[in-house]
């Protein structure tokens, strides 16, 4: 088994932030309020959000999206429980709201309740077909649960809706990767970093594909391209170290992972004892 260890993306949110639906009865406070939560929202300030669409709920307790971004609000801070129990109530106003069983699944997801998130992203692709971040979280899920050829099917039709959508190229190299395709897992990461330059954690599963193809010189430029990204990421130094270490460069390996282990990984950290 492999001591390498793959970067996996994270669910997806996505968000009903804008003007509320304004009807001849709409109440101006309400209004405001929603307005108001929008753009706290949208400066980082997530318990005032939170407040303002609290606010705007008290005069419109039918109000679907103000629920819907309450609980995208709360996703943000961490509480999964209230946002799933927010997007619930969305849901009760409006059963067909695509967002809210795609929130409600990322939630879930979060959470650790994957077969119940593949069940809302189920519905929330019936409701919206052409939704690619639902079919891309919903392959996310189950790749987690070991469906890789599923996972490559989700994430295939995300990037057939969204061909600029990184994520999904990227998780699809991971279950191709997870299913020993490491040629095609390089195709993927390949076309996840024409799209986003920037994409550390692409650099470094392209370099775990390539040292599993045993271009360990090819992994290490990787690695030393993802750690130019965020210097601070531990599973880097940890993989480049493994990869050094089957160059023989053990030196460099132990450097790497003496640094891994200062950065909190307890395995570098053990190896350093054993080999260093």
């Amino acid at each position: 088994m492999s001591r390498r260890t793959t970067a996996i993306a994270a669910a997806l949110f996505v968000l009903a932030l804008g003007s509320p639906v304004i009807t001849a009865s709409a109440n101006p406070l309400a209004i405001n309020s929603y307005n108001s939560g929008v753009d706290k929202y949208e400066q980082g300030d997530y318990q005032g959000a939170i407040a303002d669409f609290t606010k705007a709920l008290e005069i419109n307790p039918q109000d679907a999206s103000a629920f819907l971004n309450r609980g995208a609000a709360k996703t943000k801070l961490g509480d999964y429980p209230g946002s799933i129990a927010d997007f619930t109530k969305a849901l009760e106003i409006n059963p067909e709201y695509a967002k809210a069983f795609h929130n409600r699944g990322a939630a879930k997801a979060e959470l650790g309740d994957y077969q119940g998130a593949i069940a809302d992203y189920n519905k929330a692709i019936e409701a919206n077909p052409k939704d690619a971040v639902a079919y891309y979280n919903r392959g996310n899920a189950k790749s987690v649960l070991g469906d890789y050829k599923g996972a490559i099917a989700d994430n295939t039709v995300a990037i057939e809706i969204n061909p600029k959508l990184a994520l999904a190229y990227y998780n699809r190299g991971n279950a191709k990767s997870d299913l020993e395709d490491h040629q095609g897992a390089i195709a993927d990461y390949n076309k996840s970093i024409e799209i986003n330059p920037r994409y550390g954690d692409a650099y470094m599963n392209r370099g775990n594909a390539k040292s599993n193809l045993d271009d360990h010189q090819g992994a290490i430029a990787d690695y030393n391209k993802a750690l130019e990204i965020n210097p601070q990421n531990a599973l880097n130094y940890l993989n480049r170290g493994i990869a050094r270490e089957l160059v023989n460069d053990l030196q460099g390996a132990c450097d790497d992972w003496r640094k891994a282990g200062d950065l909190g990984d307890e395995r570098s950290a053990e190896w350093v004892k054993e080999q260093c």
